[in-house]
């Protein structure tokens, strides 16, 4: 008979759980314990501020909200107003927060949120009333926060897809009906505040004393719930007035309206009634139609002003490549010649590229540019004279003589690249010479009336579908990386797009259902437990409410959509601006010698 370890004995199931947090500590509660006790208990009793409010948690590798409760011994880090799973906890919390007031001061209003603004905050507007005139925005922010004072409990609970769907038809939410339509569960999940109950795509706070960080901003035709921003956690800042990122939304809004897709629900029911086909020619044509004006608006400024340079700007899987090849046919179909720039070839050498804050080359500086040279070079070049372009060794990390080029009097320069509305840029270039396009996927549908989907996320896809199909680079690469890209948009894009001549909205209405079947197999690669694992299952879940394409569907894209650069099939990928003139011969542009 074999002896057993002195050490083991029979034991009772344990009535506790601990929890350990990153610094080392370990608490340990009755089981059932909540994330937000073990985490409140950690943190002196308080929920925290500013940055430090704490709004989630991640337990073994899984986010999870407040109040969650613990069933077993886990590892927990929390979740902080300052990152990103944070701030989309607050910010949907503050949404029903916003629509449960609303509701109680005008029982059967809807307020619809549209879409965000660079300062932190939603666009919201009224669909079955006139806006808020000042008194009642006030009476609407006050109640709120009288709500905020009394910390009034948010809870949920699962219910009956059947359930769900005779409550929504119910209150005449037809938007959330379609949208169950879609759903494969038997059963979803709601939440509730103050005897109010809805569907929010994602976890919530517990309670409303939480939200202490909003306000609320009469603007034309609505409203402004603003939210305070990861890297100003306690701070609201002056909304600037956005007249042409405005003007984007108000035609992205009319486009809707005039494709009768104006969410998710529609898009869905188009696709499954296989009625997708004239819905992808329509947008595709609204888009042609969109860059034949901007097109038309740079020849008009050529002949009467001069302008030979085109910048074109926006962030990253905003499809400005496609965008600029698209606009060079259109402005050669108006007669004038394009004359593509890489701004890539204006690198200083690798040693006088300055550095970030974690020692390491910022390739995204502006002082990464030879910005002396570039504005040079463009001056001579918009004079006619013969210049001899630089080109940049990327594995020597050298400047060296390129092509030579002198243009004729009916091109124009065009320059893709992230400074492109930046004036620093091109500080000797006389502006009324230069033309400049912002270019960035801006809207796409919302999940329905609360829910809307951060355009952040339509251009994330986009750029898992591209990396794996032209980079060899998996999901987790992309989610890794994504941090940093976004953290260059916003000091060297977003805070210029204001100084565009022109937006482009690269959104198409179909594209999620595009998207769909190609983005989920590589998402579903993440490895669980991981950091990237975590975003990869938000954007699954998300994804799972839009029906996918067939494959006779998706090839009814055009070959010369900007959605092609994404997915692949694009006719204009081997095509360069440039190449060839009106009379098919070589441009101007000639190789330089090779250097000794």
């Amino acid at each position: 008979m074999i002896a057993l370890e002195p050490r083991i004995r029979l034991s009772k199931p344990r009535d506790a759980v601990r929890v350990t947090l990153p610094d080392g500590r370990v608490y340990e509660g009755p089981l059932g314990t909540t994330i937000e006790q073990f985490l409140l208990a950690a943190h002196g009793g308080a929920p925290g501020e500013g940055e430090d409010m704490i709004t989630g948690g991640i337990l073994d590798g899984s986010l999870r909200e407040l109040a969650y409760p613990v069933q077993r011994d886990a590892t927990l880090a929390p979740v902080t107003l300052a990152s990103s799973d944070g701030g989309r906890i607050y910010r949907r919390s503050l949404v029903m927060l916003m629509a449960t007031a609303a509701d109680e001061l005008w029982p059967g209003v809807k307020v619809s949120v549209r879409y965000s603004i660079p300062e932190g905050g939603f666009y919201c507007r009224l669909l079955n009333r006139p806006p808020f005139d000042l008194d009642e925005l006030e009476r609407l922010e006050a109640h709120m926060r009288l709500i905020v004072a009394e910390n009034n409990p948010i809870t949920k609970r699962v219910v009956p897809l059947d359930e769900a769907a005779a409550l929504f038809a119910a209150r005449d939410d037809d938007d959330k009906v379609r949208l169950l339509e879609q759903r494969t569960r038997n059963h979803l999940v709601l939440y509730e505040l103050r005897g109010r109950e809805d569907y929010y795509y994602g976890y919530m706070l517990p309670s409303t004393g939480y939200m202490r960080y909003f306000r609320l901003v009469a603007v034309d035709g609505g409203f402004i719930l603003q939210y305070p921003r990861r890297e100003h956690p306690t701070e609201l800042k002056p909304i600037r007035a956005y007249t042409k990122l405005g003007a984007v939304f108000q035609q992205a809004d009319a486009w809707l309206e005039r494709m009768g897709v104006e969410d998710i629900g529609r898009l869905n029911r188009i696709v499954r009634d296989n009625r997708v086909h004239e819905l992808i020619l329509v947008a595709e044509a609204l888009h042609e139609q969109h860059i034949a004006v901007i097109a038309g608006e740079i020849c008009t400024r050529y002949e009467q002003q001069g302008v030979r340079l085109v910048l074109i700007a926006g962030p990253s899987s905003s499809g400005k490549t496609t965008f600029s090849k698209r606009l060079a046919i259109q402005l050669l179909a108006h007669g004038l010649r394009p004359f593509t720039l890489e701004m890539d070839n204006y690198f200083v050498n690798r040693e006088q590229t300055p550095r970030d804050a974690n020692g390491d080359y910022d390739f995204e500086s502006l002082g990464a540019l030879n910005l002396a040279l570039f504005n040079e070079q463009l001056l001579a070049l918009m004079q006619g004279e013969f210049v001899q372009l630089p080109r940049f060794d990327f594995i020597s990390g050298k400047s060296l003589p390129g092509r030579q080029a002198q243009l004729s009097a009916n091109q124009i320069i065009i320059i893709e690249g992230i400074h492109g509305l930046n004036p620093e840029l091109v500080p000797a270039i006389p502006p009324d010479r230069i033309f400049r396009v912002y270019v960035s996927a801006l809207t796409a549908l919302n999940t329905d009336t609360h829910n809307r989907v951060p355009t952040t996320d339509l251009r994330l896809l986009r750029r898992i579908v591209r990396d794996a199909r032209h980079r060899g680079y998996t999901a987790t690469d992309t989610l890794k990386r994504w941090a940093s890209v976004r953290e260059g948009e916003k000091r060297n894009i977003f805070a210029y797009q204001e100084n565009a001549d022109v937006m482009f909205n690269s959104a198409l209405v179909y594209e999620l259902a595009a998207l769909r079947s190609l983005a989920e197999p590589l998402l579903l690669q993440v490895e669980p437990g991981t950091p990237p694992h975590i975003e990869a299952k938000r954007l699954l879940s998300f994804l799972r409410w839009v029906h996918p394409l067939s494959p006779q569907q998706q090839a009814m894209i055009p070959d010369t959509s900007l959605l092609r650069e994404f997915i692949g099939g694009s006719s204009l990928h081997d095509y360069h601006p440039g190449e060839m003139n009106g009379q098919g011969e070589e441009t101007s542009a000639t190789p330089a010698p090779h250097p000794a």
